[in-house]
């Protein structure tokens, strides 16, 4: 739900600015899928009308969720292979430091993540070459071969090279033309934001934004408006992180010092204790003295003591020796 906080939201959503982007256009009537009907606002021309007050809370909401998504600390994926996609959203997904795909979405990029950091090691590997000068030792032959591979891989993969994770969450632009990429997310748990045109299918899709998905207004628009969220995100995530380096340097700063002063204190206590121990010469002649005395009743005489003592009973005789047979 939209909290208090999307009044925070670096970005104004109204329905003048929607209006003005086209959103609210969606496609021919005879092309529309039944489950949009709840965000469809009427038809005009032919032409299905979206309703943008629905638009622009659920905008609001896909935002909030992206804000909080970066600021965990997870990666965001832009999904936009559609000609009115690839310059915007690349360019978008690279300022605020996102992974994007533009090009074509290669199956498995998700659910056959080893295949994908395997391409991506060859990408390094060929560029590395090139970084070294070492096409200009090889044939041109097997140089322009190592172009071509590398302008392809580049093309497929550069904006998923640093994906070393799982996003936390994937936007789509068109999900109908991207439907392998919906089913891997939907596979892989990843939520989704997508802008849904009255001709799609709103089921799959977590976070849905009714809206005009072909216009190009409307896809700069909403660009924006991630963009936007997204940057402002980082910066948070940046100072909070900032400030719990700073907190964590402070603490360790304060046990050190308390460390310290107790290690003088122990430092302190040592000599003291030193000298009010005895010396052990000291010691020996003590315990050589009190073993020379006598205890009083050795002196006594045997007489007295055996004055003290009860008299005793006198011996018995010897028995007498049995007689023989």
């Amino acid at each position: 739900m939209v909290t208090s906080a999307s009044a925070e939201l670096p970005v104004n959503i109204g329905i003048n600015e929607l209006l003005e982007a086209g959103l609210h256009f969606g496609h021919q009537s005879k092309r529309w899928n039944p489950r949009m009907k709840r965000y469809i606002f009427d038809k005009r021309n032919g032409i299905y009308i979206i309703d943008l007050t629905k638009t622009q809370f659920f905008l609001k909401q896909a935002l909030e969720f992206l804000r909080d998504t970066v600021s965990a600390g997870r990666g965001v994926l832009f999904v936009g292979t559609k000609r009115q996609c690839v310059g915007v959203v690349g360019e978008a997904a690279a300022r605020c430091g996102q992974h994007w795909v533009t090009s074509r979405w290669l199956g498995g990029t998700l659910t056959n993540n080893r295949n994908i950091a395997t391409s991506v090691k060859r990408m390094r590997a060929i560029q590395e070459m090139k970084k070294k000068g070492m096409f200009e030792t090889l044939p041109q032959k097997e140089v322009s071969r190592l172009r071509n591979e590398l302008s392809r891989l580049e093309r497929n993969l550069l904006g998923i090279a640093n994906m070393s994770q799982m996003p936390g969450a994937m936007v789509v632009f068109d999900i109908c033309r991207e439907a392998i990429a919906v089913k891997e997310a939907n596979k892989m748990g990843i939520p989704i934001v997508a802008v849904v045109d009255t001709n799609c299918d709103p089921e799959p899709i977590d976070y849905p934004i009714p809206g005009n998905d072909d216009g190009l207004r409307a896809i700069k628009f909403v660009v924006a408006a991630f963009e936007a969220v997204i940057l402002k995100a980082n910066e948070d995530a940046a100072r909070a992180a900032a400030e719990l380096e700073k907190k964590r340097a402070e603490e360790e700063a304060a046990a050190a010092r308390a460390a310290a002063a107790a290690a003088a204190a122990r430092a302190a206590a040592a000599p003291a204790s030193a000298s009010a121990a005895p010396a052990p010469e000291d010691d020996a002649r003590a315990k050589k003295r009190g073993g020379a005395r006598k205890p009083r009743h050795e002196g006594k005489p045997a007489s007295a003591e055996a004055g003290a003592a009860p008299d005793a009973a006198p011996p018995a005789p010897p028995s007498a020796p049995a007689p023989a047979e």
